[in-house]
């Protein structure tokens, strides 16, 4: 599928995991293991990762480069800015057009890229005209220093305005079998040919126990993950989950996921 002109597989890396501590706060606890796991995520496939200043903060960018660089030609990155952590129960919308300049700089050094594929918003700050918010990723692009500009937690009114500022190529909302909450928004996706990247697409693990789901995957020989994952990839063409986690066996599940294929009375029995 399509990243703007970048060609991705259906289902990329949520790099957010490799960062073990439930608040995603500090460096991974075993360096060498979310080296094999970010290694292992683009063997099987997964040649976008997703991940954001604000993870770790900065550890899980600065893992990619170590793991990674320099990077293989159809790896795209895309990563965040927008957020401050101040502590680690804490992710605050900043917007001000220079915490997103500090952000991109940062990023830039820590991806050891001269140009990151794809830059997104990670919230917009209800503290800054989002006008603005958006009219400085539009500055980054000019200035040669990101290839794509995307948005992530937006409304469609958001989006809308946003495209009459620069060309928008992805969104990044939650969505899952068990949230549909950004449904107005995958449609617009849709219509407009935008990639709409699902965060947090297993949710919080109780669609994975619902009986529908685990009779579906007994009946496909498949695991529960895996048919939460096949349903994402029917539910939409411009649909790119990218499921994170830090341990390899969740990580060649997730993968395997591309080659089960639902149809369509089982798409539809979910």
């Amino acid at each position: 599928m399509k990243l703007g002109e970048l060609n991705v597989n259906r289902i990329g890396y949520g790099a957010m995991r490799v960062i073990e501590d439930p608040d995603i706060w500090g460096p991974p606890k075993d360096r060498a293991n979310a080296h094999r796991v970010l290694r292992r995520a683009y063997e099987l496939g997964a040649n976008f990762f997703d991940t954001a200043e604000s993870y770790g903060p900065h550890h899980s960018e600065t893992s990619i480069a170590e793991a990674m660089h320099p990077y293989p030609k159809d790896l795209v990155i895309g990563t965040k800015c927008g957020l401050v952590r101040p502590r680690k129960e804490r992710w605050d919308e900043d917007g001000r057009p220079e915490k997103l300049r500090q952000d991109l700089e940062g990023s830039l050094k820590r991806l050891k890229l001269e140009r990151i594929d794809l830059y997104q918003l990670h919230a917009p700050d209800p503290k800054v005209p989002f006008e603005d918010q958006v009219g400085t990723l539009a500055r980054f692009q000019k200035e040669g220093k990101v290839r794509h500009v995307g948005l992530s937690n937006i409304t469609v009114k958001q989006l809308e305005a946003a495209r009459k500022i620069v060309p928008i190529v992805s969104v990044q909302n939650r969505y899952n079998l068990g949230d549909r909450h950004s449904e107005d928004v995958l449609h617009a996706c849709e219509r407009l040919g935008i990639a709409f990247l699902p965060w947090y697409p297993l949710g919080d693990g109780s669609s994975l126990r619902t009986g529908k789901v685990k009779a579906l995957a007994q009946k496909l020989g498949a695991k529960p993950s895996q048919v939460v994952i096949a349903w994402l990839l029917k539910k939409s063409p411009v649909m790119l989950p990218i499921p994170g986690t830090g341990n390899l066996a969740h990580l060649e599940e997730n993968m395997a996921a591309a080659q089960l294929q639902l149809d369509d009375v089982d798409f539809k029995s979910l």
